[in-house]
């Protein structure tokens, strides 16, 4: 089962990401840690990272890096 659609995807400071689901919940995923990959490389240039947005279940950059929803639901904080 995937998790719901992403509404909104809001920057926070230190590479973190809010994430605004249709059902209303909102989590914070913590980007740093994949940072490291060489997939993600170029997001380390935060300008770049800034340019992210909702793409269905998931998020996704203007270069083509995106995060599997899975990972991004599970590997969230709720924020309350």
């Amino acid at each position: 089962m995937l998790p719901p659609r992403i509404k909104e995807v809001k920057v926070l400071e230190d590479y973190k990401l809010l994430l605004i689901y249709e059902n209303g919940k909102q989590r914070v995923y913590d980007m740093k840690p994949n940072l490291q990959y060489e997939a993600f490389s170029k997001l380390k240039d935060y300008a770049l990272f800034q340019k992210v947005h909702p793409a269905g279940e998931t998020i996704e950059w203007e270069t083509g890096e995106d995060v599997s929803p899975k990972s991004l639901y599970l590997h969230s904080i709720e924020k309350k």
